[in-house]
This record gives C-alpha cells, structure tokens and sequence, in this order.
C-alpha cells in the first residue's frame, strides 16, 4: 500500500504528530502501532500528572492516551495497532508484520516515533540470583494497571527521578511498600513539586550516594545489598520486590536500520531543529532523540514536525549539511544536535540537555572556532535524572561554513 505519511508509534508524540498531519495532507496519515492498543507508556500509567504542557489539563494516564487517541483518530489519521516494523524496504518503505499477515508501506514521508524504554536489570549488570519480582516501571504498571495482578508486599524502587516515583505510586496502588529507593546522585532527581509529596508514600528512606550491589533469593527476591558510592558500607534490605527505574535508551533499532546518523551519547538519531534525520523525507520525533522526557513535551515534537512534513511533501529538499553541536562535561548530551540553514527553531525554542551534576542557576556558552557565539545563564538549575533546557539562541548565531559548536558550562 502507498500513504502520504506513515507514523511509526502510537504514543503521545506519534499521535499527535497523525492528528496534526492528517487534515492538511493529501493522501492517508497511517500510524503503525505494535501493542494492542495506542497510548504508549502513559496508558499504563494511571495517575495524575499528564497533559499540561499539550492540552492545557491534569489529566491520567489513561486519560490522555484515550483523548490523543480520539484526536488523532477523529483528524483523519489510520490509526493500525498489532502492526509491527520489522525492517526497510527500501527508501522510506516500509517491512509491516501483523496478525493481517506480512506487507510493505511505501510513504512520501516517515515520522519515527517509537519511544524510548527502560534499561532493565540485565543491561545495568546488577549481579546476584535471578529471582522472580524484579521488574522496570513499565512491567510494574502493565501488571498493577493493565493485568490488575498482585506484585509484593515490601519492594526497593532503584531509582529517585520522576518515573521513580510513579512507581512508587503504582507500588502503593497495588498493596506494596515502597520501603527504600536508592539512587547514585547525592540529591534525588525528580522536581521537588514531585519528591516533596512523594516522601509521605515511602515507608522506608532515599539512599543517595548508593547504588544496589546484588539481588538475593532463589524462587522470589528476599532481599538486596546496598552499597555507599563514598565510603564502601555495605546494607542489607529485606523486600520482596525490585524495580529498576528509568536510565532510558531509545528504542532505535529501525533508525539504525534504516542508515540514519546516530548520536552516541542520546543513542538515537542526529536531528536538526526541524527533526529532520540523514535520511531525506524521515523525521524522527519525541523520546526516540531525547530520552527520556515528559509524555507532554514529546507530544509537542509531534505538533512541531507537521509543518516541517508538509514542506518536504510540497517539494521539499534533502536535508542540508549542518553545524554539529556537541556538549563537554558534565553535559553528557545534547538534541537537536544540527543547525541547518533553513531548519528553523527548535521545538518550543529548547536546546535540551543531559547532566551528570547538579548546578544551580547554570550559565552556558557556545563556542565555534574558538569564538564565543552565544552565552546565557537559566533561572532554573541543571540537574541529573531529568531534561535541561536552555534557549535555541544560545547556537542560533553559528556560522553555517565554520567548525561544530560546543556548548559548555561557563564557570
């Protein structure tokens, strides 16, 4: 089959992305989504805390993902759950595998937008048996809220930024105990609107400056050993349950698939501030190139590549060779990562950031070929476990023939 545009993921910035598209192309906006049903993460995610940003609500989970879905759905856009990418086909076609059987996509125009997920216990080689009862957030929510199955009764949440504590808000739904976190940076990670309130759920304390050393018990978890980063004691807690939370990745095995130039340090694909990747014709959108921020801030990817689509589907070029922007220490990533001469902004006018150090009230620099090109200091601070923002204009001013850009911490 042929459409104008195929959306690949069915969560908040791949929705929003079809509903924004479908009523202003020619041609079908088809969103291919591999789970059952469309949403994405906050489907399961059945508290409070979405949609601020996008719908101007505070809304559930459940919630947001049914309106997203609804909207989308009511703009025109094919919404294909059950339906798996499994590969390329050639130049923006696509290898569709579903119960309906085995097809190719072929599309004017691609917007990848599969998400990001979290590293489980096995990618973050934490040692000891291999009991039943650890879990990430998502398998933790898609049992509480989806399966409504019982998980423990005394669980360790490893992990204090935002995820983190809707787990514990899961965990506590569910019957659990939250009866420690524990967490590698000397603060918790979360907002304090978030952390603060927070606390009054937990039954045990945040272990900052620690991290989990071993899981121990043979049919189900009995306990974890904890461990001081600074000065090597060693704790044991009894529980029942673990859950390993965010230390996201992107789901990228179709932009590696498809060719597309990688960012080693956000491990997805290099865009510009049009969200345009190598590839000529495919975008790529939401925590797929910034893992991992809010469910809102990602759905407004989706409404900010639509008219970058519509251009390149009215005559659009391949993407121009742009200045690459790179980050030092202690920023450990960067997105958007090209200024390109006709690429524009960036979404909601951000460059956003990673860090491994809290400091307050930062301020940045931007340098090309030894030149200082932007400075600005945020009123906000820069903290490890969630998204820095700072304004597009720190990089705007780069000379479109000189050398890459970097971005650094002005101290």
């Amino acid at each position: 089959m042929r459409v104008a545009v195929a959306v690949i993921g069915g969560g908040p910035s791949g929705l929003t992305a079809a509903a924004a598209l479908a009523p202003v192309v020619e041609g079908e906006v088809l969103v291919l989504e591999r789970e059952a049903h469309t949403g994405g993460i906050p489907r399961h995610s059945d508290h409070l805390g979405y949609g601020m940003r996008d719908l101007k609500r505070f809304v559930s989970g459940p919630t947001y993902a049914r309106r997203l879905t609804e909207t989308a759905r009511d703009a025109g856009a094919r919404l294909e759950t059950e339906a798996m990418v499994t590969g390329w086909g050639g130049e923006r076609t696509l290898e569709v595998t579903s119960p309906r059987g085995r097809r190719l996509v072929e599309a004017d125009a691609v917007v990848l937008a599969t998400g990001a997920r979290e590293r489980p216990r096995s990618a973050r080689l934490i040692p000891g048996d291999r009991p039943d009862g650890v879990y990430t957030t998502g398998q933790l929510q898609n049992l509480v809220h989806v399966r409504h199955a019982a998980v423990g009764s005394r669980a360790v949440v490893v992990g204090a930024e935002l995820v983190s504590w809707s787990a514990v808000l899961t965990l506590r739904e569910s019957g659990c105990a939250t009866v420690a976190m524990v967490s590698a940076y000397p603060h918790s990670e979360s907002y304090a609107a978030f952390r603060i309130p927070g606390r009054a759920l937990l039954r045990g304390p945040v272990l900052t400056r620690s991290r989990v050393v071993s899981v121990d018990g043979k049919r189900r978890v009995r306990s974890v050993t904890v461990e001081n980063l600074d000065t090597g004691a060693r704790s044991t807690i009894d529980c029942d349950t673990v859950v390993t939370t965010g230390d996201w990745i992107p789901d990228h095995e179709l932009a590696r698939t498809a060719g597309l130039a990688m960012d080693a340090a956000t491990r997805g694909p290099v865009v510009d501030a049009s969200l345009r990747t190598s590839a000529p014709g495919v975008f790529a959108v939401g925590n797929l190139v910034h893992p991992v921020d809010t469910a809102d801030a990602a759905a407004l990817d989706g409404r900010h590549v639509a008219p970058r689509v519509v251009q390149w589907l009215a005559g659009g070029r391949a993407v121009p060779a742009g200045i690459r922007i790179r980050c030092r220490a202690p920023l450990r990533w960067v997105t958007p990562q090209l200024v390109s001469p006709d690429g524009g902004v960036a979404p909601r006018g951000d460059l956003l950031f990673w860090v491994d150090e809290y400091h307050h009230a930062p301020r940045l620099r931007a340098v090309q070929d030894g030149r200082t090109i932007g400075t600005t200091r945020t009123p906000w601070p820069a903290a490890p476990g969630r998204i820095y923002r700072a304004p597009w204009s720190l990089v705007a001013d780069a000379d479109p023939a000189g050398g890459d850009v970097a971005v650094e911490l002005a101290i």
